[in-house]
């Protein structure tokens, strides 16, 4: 398996290419628009045939790759069949297995940071979005948030993976690049909870700014980032 990740800092977004070293099939999540020529520049110094372009959810503090991806590639957007965005070439359901050459990708409904996020799981590597990040977890409080979502989809499904599972987020904002199931849940102080209600509690009161490019984002990553 081949595994690269991209940060961008104007966003402190990752972009994730995994691909089959077996038949350099790739597929990539969570693009960056402004990024593209990197992540094509990788493709092909490493001769990577990209078939799919992933969001987790449809993003509010960056405007997506994929379109600019598929104006340069014959790649499929694929996102998780709750998203409102257009245009998709597939929409994924819950524990969907996608191939990727000698890998398969399954697919976990995980909503609660937006009712659109889904997290994807390949050879015990699973990249999580906002769901679940390292030392914290997804903002609840817009794109119908809920944190009550959140907390089944974290405790319920995130947390039952086997405790060496990798985590690669979405986000990070303080130099971590990734982590493991067993360490979020030693270490993590959002999952030290004793109970939903005080998840709950929790996630109502933080109390953040809404992204900077909320307004413009939105609109544009329901369109898979057309303008």
């Amino acid at each position: 398996m081949i595994l690269k990740q991209f940060f961008d800092t104007q966003s402190s977004t990752f972009t994730y290419v995994v691909a089959s070293r077996k038949t350099q099939d790739a597929l990539i999540i969570d693009s960056v628009a402004e990024n593209t020529n990197e992540y094509i520049d990788f493709l092909n110094q490493n001769k990577l045939n990209l078939l799919y372009a992933l969001d987790t959810h449809i993003h509010a503090d960056h405007i997506s790759g994929i379109n600019s991806l598929q104006e340069q590639t014959s790649c499929k957007a694929l996102m998780g069949e709750k998203t409102d965005a257009k245009g998709l070439s597939k929409r994924l359901k819950h524990n969907e297995l996608i191939a990727l050459g000698d890998l398969s990708v399954q697919v976990l409904f995980t909503p609660g940071h937006t009712s659109d996020s889904y997290c994807f799981l390949v050879a015990g590597k699973l990249f999580t979005g906002d769901t679940l990040l390292i030392g914290e977890t997804g903002r609840t409080d817009f794109q119908n948030g809920n944190p009550a979502s959140a907390y089944n989809s974290i405790f319920n499904i995130l947390l039952k993976l086997p405790e060496n599972t990798e985590i690669y987020p979405g986000h990070d904002y303080n130099g971590n690049t990734m982590s493991t199931i067993g360490d979020e849940k030693k270490t993590n102080p959002r999952l030290q909870v004793k109970s939903e209600q005080e998840y709950i509690e929790l996630m109502k009161n933080l109390d953040l700014p809404k992204p900077k490019k909320m307004d413009i984002a939105i609109p544009r990553n329901l369109k898979l980032g057309k303008e």
